[in-house]
């Protein structure tokens, strides 16, 4: 095998699961309390409208990967159509918010392990679980979508599962003595939008965060078996799937109990199966949000590995990084990855968890960059195509370019609202501060006339 080329292993399958997986965490299992505190059942809205967004971002990436399917793609794509300097940004901008997010992920391994263990000191659980993921990542690709293909099936059974339970007490009354809850939660305890307008807007940028990782399919782009049907089907069925699972789980969750009262006595999955009988409650779901930690993780090494082989093939990073090992897999991009989780680990254990907090407030104003990225890219994409070349799309973005133009100004809108939170806020410092420094790196380091040189 040449040793720069990578193995298309990924199946259709492997491809939608994925996607499903590195949206559908932690935080829908334990944090969408905070989400619910702040909107009420007007969550429901802003999950809908952000998902729609969404939808807008995805095609057009869609639209471009099928077109031109390589591994960290839109990365490539800022390249291509912006600029090498967009490009740069974003790949490295993309490789640190997913070392940023797999480190929090990570340790969360060790605090879930200890619910069974409290007597093992939970870093050897977190340790455990980056040489172990690492490990995976760096056989084939295969073995990395079979692991992550049954984590994020775990995930999707328990959601599944507990919006079918909500159901049957919402209408028959089960596990709630035949006496149906009905709906009538979704609007008493001060009305559907308690906290109006400014409730859903302040709970927006946590919505949008929710959906960090659907983008992950076109990472998988350039080592998917079939990338027109692969890609084209999962952007089209993964937004309707993400957004059944949110609000379905959300809906459920809100009508069987009143909004201002979950989050008072633990993670609404855990009651919603205790209501019914079921006594391991805590220990299942415990069980099925380790495996989400998991599979975040094993998602992020794959991320940053691909985002490193496609930063050294624009000559944006070590040339090292792009040689890849027997099974296809960029081994040295997965391993310096996992290097710079192993120092997150070890950081997360020394400073105060407050300023480790500060430092994944990067994902979020991360996430809404590359979101932006992807939009900016697919509007140049198009606009330098003849119209003889726009006919012959095979995966065209609806509403273009209109959809493209809303999508952008409701992110500027979102990056303005984490001004209003204190937990946010922070974001708006350190995210340019990032920017400027990677802009410093660019130039300062001679990557702008290196790249212009080689490309």
């Amino acid at each position: 095998m040449n040793n720069q080329e990578l193995q298309r292993g990924l199946e259709e399958r492997h491809i939608t699961l994925m996607s499903l997986g590195a949206c559908i965490g932690v935080g829908l299992f334990l944090g969408s309390a905070k989400t619910i505190e702040l909107a009420g059942p007007a969550i429901l809205i802003a999950y809908v409208v952000a998902g729609a967004i969404m939808f807008v971002i995805m095609r057009a990436l869609g639209e471009m990967a099928i077109q031109n399917p390589v591994a960290g793609s839109f990365s490539r794509y800022a390249k291509d159509y912006l600029g090498p300097l967009a490009g740069y940004i974003t790949g490295w901008n993309y490789w640190f918010l997913w070392v940023v997010t797999c480190m929090a992920e990570i340790t969360a391994v060790g605090v879930y392990m200890h619910l069974w263990f409290p007597d093992v000191p939970n870093w050897i659980w977190a340790l455990a679980a980056l040489v172990i993921m690492t490990f995976v990542n760096l056989i084939t690709v295969k073995a990395y979508g079979e692991f992550e293909f049954w984590f994020a099936l775990i995930k999707i059974v328990a959601i599944i599962a507990m919006i079918i339970i909500g159901l049957l007490i919402i209408i028959f009354g089960f596990g709630n003595g035949g006496i149906a809850t009905g709906i009538s939660n979704l609007w008493k305890h001060g009305g559907f939008a308690p906290n109006g307008m400014k409730g859903i807007l302040l709970s927006m940028q946590m919505v949008m965060f929710a959906y960090l990782g659907i983008e992950m399919l076109g990472v998988t782009a350039g080592e998917a078996k079939n990338p027109e049907k692969t890609i084209s089907k999962a952007v089209n069925t993964v937004f309707w799937r993400i957004l059944i699972f949110y609000v379905g789980a959300l809906f459920v969750i809100m009508s069987i109990y009143p909004w201002n009262e979950i989050g008072t006595a633990g993670s609404p999955f855990v009651m919603t199966f205790e209501k019914i009988g079921i006594r391991q409650a805590a220990g299942i779901i415990n069980f099925v949000v380790l495996t989400a930690a998991l599979s975040s993780c094993n998602s992020g090494i794959f991320s940053t590995g691909r985002m490193l082989f496609n930063l050294a093939e624009q000559n944006q990073a070590p040339a090292s990084l792009k040689k890849v090992n027997k099974g296809g897999v960029p081994s040295l991009a997965i391993i310096l990855s996992a290097a710079a989780l192993l120092v997150g680990v070890i950081l997360n254990y020394l400073v105060p968890e407050k300023v480790f907090a500060w430092v994944t407030s990067i994902s979020t104003f991360g996430a809404v960059w590359t979101w932006a990225m992807i939009l900016l890219s697919q509007l140049k994409f198009r606009k330098n195509m003849s119209p003889e070349e726009r006919a012959k799309i095979k995966f065209k973005a609806p509403f273009w370019p209109y959809g493209n133009y809303i999508a952008l100004a409701f992110l500027v809108v979102v990056i303005i609202l984490m001004g209003f939170s204190k937990d946010t806020s922070i974001a708006l410092i350190v995210g340019p501060l990032w920017l400027l420094l990677l802009v410093a790196v660019y130039y300062g380091k001679g990557i702008n006339k290196q790249t212009k040189k080689n490309s």
